[in-house]
């Protein structure tokens, strides 16, 4: 009987939590719009680009987003050694820098699988030799598109994705030596360290991993020359790091960041807009109240948008996916169906977008 009474009012805290939460970003977000302090490049979009060169595509995504990140894969780009190959990142950079858009690029690098080239997987490198040719590939890959992308996302999640097991000091001197190339590449661009999986449940079972506020104090710390901090959060998926979590613990884990005297941008916000099968049945990976649906997409969107602009310290956030894609972390998560059909959480970033920028 005593268990159940207390999951009861776990249940209404929770509730109650969200409420309070969501009603001190309301106030401080329409505080913050009166004041006029959202930058143009406040809602922004990572584009897919598969399609960048559709004009139905392009369309909806200048409706929404003054801000766009093109994405970089070290895997893709170089896929033999010293042999580089941009030619889908030409692509985005020639159609986008045609629109009034602000650019950003990345990440740069990240230690996961999926994003390092197989011949330096295959090899049997030290980190001198992947720090010298991470550093090359940094180089090359910023001073090519140097003037037009003025935001890079230069590292991503080595306080969670670290493949080669670098030790504490080699992190840090990889994070080091990636944002000095950028800045030798192009002086003026933004360079963004990203931290994944802001909860660190990783670190219980993946050795050589940091927990990432431990991360954030040690590059804070160690003097890296960098601008802003990055901060993935996705959401609908059994796996560490995407399990749904409630609006004042979303609220808790920004304020973090608050006493760090750099700005915050939310660079991949993902969730879903139906319940999926596996890793993706509600059942394992959370839901938010109810089911996810279209409508309970748009809702959440809508609160978690107001409770990250709200802080002072958050410069923007960055839809993960316009469209639906099967490649997508979380399944079903754009805006827009496959056949580039509005979701209702389209309408809902587009009333928000029209409350910022209606003045």
């Amino acid at each position: 009987m005593a268990s159940k009474l207390a999951d009861e009012s776990l249940k209404k805290a929770i509730v109650l939590s969200e409420k309070l939460a969501a009603k001190h970003a309301d106030s401080l977000f329409d505080e913050k719009n009166e004041n006029h302090g959202f930058g143009r490049g406040c809602l922004g979009c990572r584009i897919d680009a598969r399609h960048v060169s559709n004009p139905a595509y392009l369309d909806k995504l200048l409706k929404l987003f003054g801000f766009v990140t093109v994405p970089v894969n070290w895997a893709e780009i170089e896929s033999h050694k010293g042999t580089y190959d941009f030619s889908a990142v030409d692509t985005c950079i020639e159609v986008l820098s045609k629109k009034k858009l602000a650019i950003g690029a990345g990440p740069l690098l990240c230690f996961s699988k999926e994003h390092l080239p197989k011949w330096l997987l295959r090899g049997s490198a030290g980190f001198e030799k992947i720090r010298e040719t991470a550093y090359q590939f940094v180089s090359t890959t910023v001073a090519r598109y140097s003037g037009i992308v003025r935001v890079w996302r230069v590292i991503s999640g080595l306080n969670a994705f670290n493949h080669f097991g670098f030790s504490f000091e080699q992190v840090l001197e990889m994070t080091r030596a990636a944002n000095m190339a950028v800045k030798t590449a192009s002086d003026r661009a933004l360079k963004i360290i990203e931290v994944s999986n802001p909860w660190g449940e990783y670190y219980a079972t993946t050795p050589g991993t940091i927990p990432p506020l431990v991360y954030v104090d040690m590059v804070v710390q160690s003097g890296i020359n960098f601008d802003a901090f990055g901060l993935q959060m996705r959401f609908g998926k059994n796996e560490a790091g995407m399990h749904v979590r409630d609006m004042m613990q979303m609220s808790a884990v920004l304020d973090y960041f608050a006493p760090i005297a750099k700005p915050l941008y939310i660079t991949d916000v993902e969730v879903p807009s139906e319940n999926g099968a596996g890793s993706s049945d509600g059942k394992v990976a959370g839901v938010w109240h109810e089911e996810w649906d279209q409508s309970r997409q748009g809702q959440w969107i809508e609160q978690f948008y107001k409770i990250s602009l709200s802080k002072p310290f958050v410069d923007a956030v960055t839809y993960s996916n316009l469209v639906d894609t099967k490649d997508s972390a979380i399944a079903n998560s754009g805006l827009l169906t496959q056949q580039l059909e509005p979701k209702k959480s389209f309408r809902t970033l587009k009333k928000l977008h029209d409350v910022i920028f209606t003045w």
